[in-house]
């Protein structure tokens, strides 16, 4: 199985942002709560309205490990999910994809390779580089 790199630099990160940003809001907030909270593409994609509507953490048991988990939503997080959930319900998933189902890992994965790409990195970027960026930021931050 190939190696997976974090993005370790913030002005990449925030490279990988903005290239996002002109995508759209739903491919920027992926990325976002991804690097923010350290999930896995599978939990993330598993996230409904209801989950961050009027919350103060998102909290779900990880379907890998079975393990309950609770990730504060930060002052960057809540104002884009709340313009992102406006006017949506609660059952409907977070995450849709253009024919209105939930986004599959595939596409995320895709979202995300071609953005890396974009923003010229080098890292060998996999669905789970949102938890290797949210740990290596978390340690460089201690």
């Amino acid at each position: 199985m190939a190696s997976v790199e974090p993005i370790r630099n913030k002005k990449n990160i925030q490279k990988v942002e903005k290239i996002l940003a002109k995508q759209g809001q739903r491919e920027l907030l992926l990325f976002v709560i991804g690097t923010n909270c350290g999930l896995r593409i599978s939990d993330l994609l598993s996230l409904n309205v209801g989950d961050v509507r009027n919350k103060t953490h998102i909290q779900l048991v990880e379907k890998k490990t079975g393990k309950f988990r609770k990730f504060p939503i930060n002052a960057k997080l809540r104002p884009m999910l709340d313009e992102f959930i406006k006017g949506r319900r609660d059952k409907e998933p977070l995450f849709l994809s253009r024919w209105g189902h939930r986004l599959d890992r595939v596409t995320a994965y895709f979202i995300i390779k071609n953005a890396c790409e974009q923003a010229k990195l080098q890292e060998k970027n996999r669905n789970s580089l949102y938890e290797k960026i949210f740990w290596v930021s978390s340690l460089s931050a201690i």
